[in-house]
């Protein structure tokens, strides 16, 4: 009987095994195999950099800017010496980079690939915590596994290359969408993504559109607040970059490049044009529309579509890449909460389809391969290659406006069905014509005793109506 019960007690303590880790201070053995994976990985990495050498260029603009801050010059006509790459950030975003010159350039590159390496990690994290899943107990094992094998996304693998701050925005804004609506905070990380980088303001209007006023306003407020402290310590520089700089998008560089994987470049490829003119505004309109409304449909749909508001950030931010003038391929580190959903999800044929194509894009490096990296004279044949992220994101987009529509539509009928049974119990002789109306509906063909599909958005429709 002693030893039943200690073997109870134990099982009480510790309910989820002895191989679950933090009851006993010890790390599962799937910790264990995705640490040894990770590390693999990241020294493959690290060697294949090594080898092939990286410039960091996006580094030095960043701390070019900086230097400018600190020395008084005329931030947005500096220009990178042996590059003559201009700033194209705010001044807010300026002033963070003059840390960047405290260090020389050697050291400095160490430090941003180590903080990169912690902001993928984070990202993971966040994007995991996002998409609900896997279950706690495998949640640091898919962190640390996703994290070492995360660097061979393109996205990732150039943010890396260029010394990019793609990372950082990323989980500012994810640490937004992660957080409860009544967090007093929600809000502050999109609004000081939005001051950085200008496109996470798109994220704004989500949260306006979905109903989040509040957080609107936490985010709206920050982005003014930051604008105000750069426009305070750089006034000739604020007042150029919000009414000149802006608004020129050859700053930022040439649309027709490969690099350049919105929307806008890929027509400018396929039509070989450097600007696409009325067909690249329509195709952008068209989009922008499809984007937004599936986004704010799933951010209203968190009733009948599990991982809805999830999905809703996603495609917000698939959006803001689709229709953006240029969008380079280190902008799509949101590959990383959406390959989280994706796998999430992955319980059906289709959806494994989906993810492994998702996987497959992102891996696979391919726009580096067309012939003509300069985007124009490129073969029809490798159009698609050369384009092969809007395709993508618009497919995904597709999907879930399609999942949207059917989970709305069971839920009407499942509201319909709850209101004729109510009616029915307060009126018990409309039972035959209830029967007899539901027989006509559904068919001869359609045999009741052999319907099993279970639809969990009906059961919670039918017992929240009845």
């Amino acid at each position: 009987m002693r030893e039943f019960g200690l073997k109870r007690w134990t099982r009480q303590a510790n309910p989820a095994g002895p191989e679950s880790g933090p009851a006993n201070g010890r790390p599962n053995s799937w910790t264990v195999a995705a640490v040894c994976v990770a590390v693999l990985s990241l020294t493959a990495f690290v060697v294949q950099r090594h080898l092939h050498g990286a410039n960091m260029v996006d580094m030095l603009v960043y701390r070019a800017e900086g230097r400018a801050v600190v020395n008084g010059d005329d931030l947005y006509a500096m220009r990178l010496p042996g590059w003559d790459l201009p700033a194209t950030y705010p001044p807010f975003a300026a002033m963070l980079f003059v840390p960047s010159t405290w260090f020389d350039v050697s050291p400095l590159r160490i430090l941003v690939m180590l903080g990169n390496y912690a902001l993928l990690g984070l990202a993971v994290h966040l994007s995991l915590k996002l998409a609900g899943w896997p279950a706690r107990r495998y949640r640091p094992a898919a962190t640390v596994l996703s994290t070492g094998l995360g660097v061979w996304l393109e996205p990732v693998y150039t943010t890396f290359q260029y010394g990019q701050v793609n990372l950082a925005i990323l989980c500012l804004v994810l640490w937004d969408l992660t957080r409860p609506d009544r967090s007093r905070f929600k809000g502050v990380g999109i609004g000081l993504a939005t001051a950085i980088k200008i496109t996470p303001g798109l994220f704004t209007v989500y949260l306006i559109l979905t109903g989040r006023i509040r957080a609107a306003l936490v985010s709206i407020g920050t982005f003014l607040a930051a604008g105000l402290i750069g426009w305070v310590a750089l006034p000739d520089g604020s007042y150029g970059f919000w009414t000149k700089y802006l608004w020129d998008p050859s700053r930022v560089g040439v649309t027709v490049l490969v690099d350049n994987q919105s929307l806008r470049g890929a027509v400018c490829r396929l039509l070989d044009a450097n600007d696409p003119g009325t067909v690249g505004l329509i195709a952008t309109g068209l989009v922008a529309a499809l984007g937004l409304g599936v986004a704010v449909l799933a951010g209203r749909s968190v009733r009948v579509l599990r991982r809805a508001d999830a999905w809703g950030g996603v495609c917000t931010a698939l959006t803001a890449l689709l229709v953006s003038p240029i969008s380079w391929t280190h902008h799509w580190v949101w590959c990383i909460p959406l390959i989280a959903l994706l796998a999430a999800e992955a319980r059906s044929t289709g959806r494994r389809v989906l993810l492994g194509a998702t996987l497959l894009v992102f891996l696979s490096h391919v726009m580096w391969a067309v012939p003509h990296r300069w985007g124009r004279g490129v073969a029809w044949y490798w159009q698609l290659p050369g384009a092969i992220y809007p395709p993508l994101g618009i497919a995904v987009l597709l999907v879930i406006g399609l999942r949207l529509y059917r989970a709305r539509r069971q839920e009407a009928d499942a509201s319909a069905g709850a209101w004729a049974l109510l009616g029915a119990k307060l009126d018990p002789d409309a039972d035959r014509d209830l029967d007899l109306d539901l027989a006509l509906d559904r068919g001869p063909e359609h045999d009741t005793e052999h319907d099993t599909e279970h639809d969990p958005a009906r059961d919670r429709a039918l017992t929240n109506r009845t």
